[in-house]
């Protein structure tokens, strides 16, 4: 196992670790909780969700091992055609995607059986598009017009084209761009006016979808989720208090694998509330602090990699993927506790899912490329012109 690692294997080791512990997470509690989907859809058999849930890991797992072995400098050409290939698609989405409660969030591939999330191929081809930005324009990052304006555009575009199926997603990708442009240097009074501009163009939004309800029909389950966060009957509020149920079953030890009692009751246990099933079978010591740690060792290295390479590029891309991984799963932890209202955010790598499994691994996969060692100079005649000194950020 330790050749194995040392052979084939490059990067930060301990990611890889960590990952492959999230990885045996995942498919426990997976197994564990989609017993009433067993029951449901495939006449008790919950075996098939557990290889199902292996297939998945292991196609994330190659996506992280393919991203891995390409040199970093690659993704920042691809995150550019990714995000002129995901805006058209985003769009398509919206106008023809899989409804589910309202939420046109799935495309349907042609002549397969397979649909994807084409916000979670946007928010990796957006986060690179700005690390390439960010990093080209060093030198101008203080500018409007030369600097600000041609992160703030994209950004803005891909939100608003993810905000009426997901507000949550399109929210947090907001935020984690708007932090990473902080990062990277732009001008603060550029961003409280984009941010200002951004909150009041939302509140005109939900104006006219008050006015007109079929241009957002998702506003009436914003609207009830923000409710039943401040609601003071716990009817209003099922899914939270199953989950703080579950969490208070688990206790510090918890209930022991598979015999979470709320696992059955608690909607969505496989997926949005996987942390509470953790919580109510491993406890709060072995299975809410372990998961969490873990998550914070993710951002521990990849803020790590991220100071160590001299690429600007290099810099931006793991601190921005570190930082959207670890806040998703904040997220994802905060409902669970009843911190936040209910969003709808899985828990990156641990819940079930395709789509965000494989992007999930082959973003960590490009964290891996970027801590292979390359020490990229700005002398270097191979170098990108984009790519300057991570010293300049």
């Amino acid at each position: 196992m330790v050749q194995f690692l040392t052979t084939y294997l490059k990067g930060d080791r301990a990611i890889w670790i960590l990952m492959i512990l999230l990885s045996i997470i995942s498919l426990l509690s997976v197994y564990s909780a989609a017993g009433a989907l067993a029951f449901r859809y495939r006449e008790g058999n919950a075996s098939y969700y557990l290889i199902e849930r292996a297939v998945f890991l292991l196609l994330g797992l190659l996506a992280m091992y393919m991203a891995h072995r390409i040199p970093f400098r690659v993704f920042s050409i691809l995150g550019v055609l990714g995000l002129y290939a995901t805006i058209p698609l985003l769009l398509l989405t919206l106008l023809m995607g899989s409804s589910i409660n309202d939420a046109s969030r799935w495309l349907q591939l042609p002549f397969l059986s397979v649909s994807i999330q084409t916000s979670d191929l946007a928010k990796l081809s957006l986060l690179l598009f700005l690390a390439r930005k960010i990093g080209q324009r060093q030198a101008q990052i203080t500018d409007f017009k030369r600097g600000f304006l041609p992160l703030a555009i994209p950004v803005s575009l891909v939100c608003m084209l993810i905000l009426p199926a997901n507000f949550s997603t399109a929210a947090m990708l907001f935020f984690i761009s708007a932090l990473l442009m902080v990062v990277g240097g732009v001008a603060l009074k550029h961003m409280l006016g984009w941010l200002g501009l951004a909150a009041v163009c939302f509140a005109l939004i939900i104006a006219l979808a008050f006015a007109a309800p079929q241009l957002l029909p998702r506003l009436g389950t914003w609207k009830a989720r923000v409710e039943n966060f401040f609601a003071d009957d716990p009817a209003d509020s099922y899914q939270v208090e199953q989950a703080k149920m579950s969490i208070a079953s688990g206790g510090l030890l918890g209930a022991g694998p598979g015999n979470n009692p709320s696992k059955y009751r608690l909607p969505q246990s496989y997926s949005d509330f996987i942390y509470a099933n953790i919580v109510g079978e491993y406890g709060l010591l072995f299975g809410g602090l372990v998961t969490m740690l873990g998550y914070l060792v993710l951002l521990y290295r990849s803020i790590k990699i991220g100071g160590r390479t001299e690429s600007a590029f290099g810099t931006f891309t793991a601190y921005g993927l570190g930082l959207a991984l670890v806040i998703q799963a904040f997220i994802n932890m905060a409902v669970a506790v009843n911190l936040l209202p209910v969003t709808g955010q899985p828990l990156p790598w641990i819940s079930m899912g395709g789509t965000s499994t494989i992007i999930t691994g082959l973003t960590i996969g490009i964290i891996l490329s970027i801590g292979r060692g390359e020490k990229v100079s700005g002398a270097n005649t191979n170098q990108p012109a984009e790519e300057g000194q991570a010293n300049h950020a």
